[in-house]
């Protein structure tokens, strides 16, 4: 989706309306910064507004995410294009996510195991030895909880047995035995328990 364009045409149409950014803002409970945001492309309106936006601006969701008026005939298609970039968008910021999980995780991990090795071989008094130690393994458990929190939120899982994917709780996601990102856990939909791997859309 081309954020200038649909940032464009909220502004066209919010003037089309007679308001100004303060205005809008005030009618969906925002900031006026939040609004200047989106008319300069810069971010777009969140999911949990915009059926109040397109409301006020007088338009539908499928014309805010063209970024402009659509014709009768081409409605479908577009639906359908607007419907595949907002796809490719979340399949992608799922995938950035992922790789943060990575990026904070691996050399965390090492720079722990390289202060548990130096708390374990080079010669040092013991309360030192103790702290160097403590703090090894804070450092490595506190990245690790985060290093779930970022995969559990990052896209879903998929049932082995029945095909369901759903997002299961930070939790379930933290006691499930796994293997990389394929975790043991029970579907809420079937009921089954199975290695259930993770995906980054709900469907194929």
């Amino acid at each position: 989706m081309d954020q200038i364009k649909i940032g464009k045409f909220i502004a066209s149409r919010r003037r089309e309306q007679g308001m100004t950014q303060a205005v809008l803002a005030e009618k969906l409970g925002i900031s006026d910064r939040a609004v200047s945001k989106w008319e300069t492309g810069k971010s777009l309106p969140d999911s949990g507004i915009m059926l109040e936006l397109c409301d006020i601006l007088k338009i539908n969701v499928n014309e805010l995410l063209s970024g402009e008026k659509i014709m009768a005939d081409s409605y479908d298609r577009r639906a359908e294009e607007n419907l595949l970039a907002m796809k490719r968008e979340m399949e992608e910021k799922n995938r950035q996510l992922l790789r943060t999980e990575y990026l904070v995780t691996v050399p965390a991990v090492l720079a722990g195991l390289a202060l548990v090795f130096v708390a374990c071989f080079v010669p040092m008094p013991m309360w030192p030895r103790v702290a160097l130690l403590a703090f090894a393994l804070v450092m490595i458990f506190a990245v690790a909880f985060v290093a779930v929190g970022i995969e559990q939120k990052a896209g879903y899982y998929e049932c082995q047995s029945c095909g369901h994917r759903y997002v299961p709780t930070y939790w379930q996601t933290n006691l499930a035995p796994h293997a990389g990102r394929t975790r043991y856990m029970k579907c809420p939909e079937c009921g089954k328990r199975s290695w259930q791997r993770k995906v980054l859309t709900r469907e194929d």
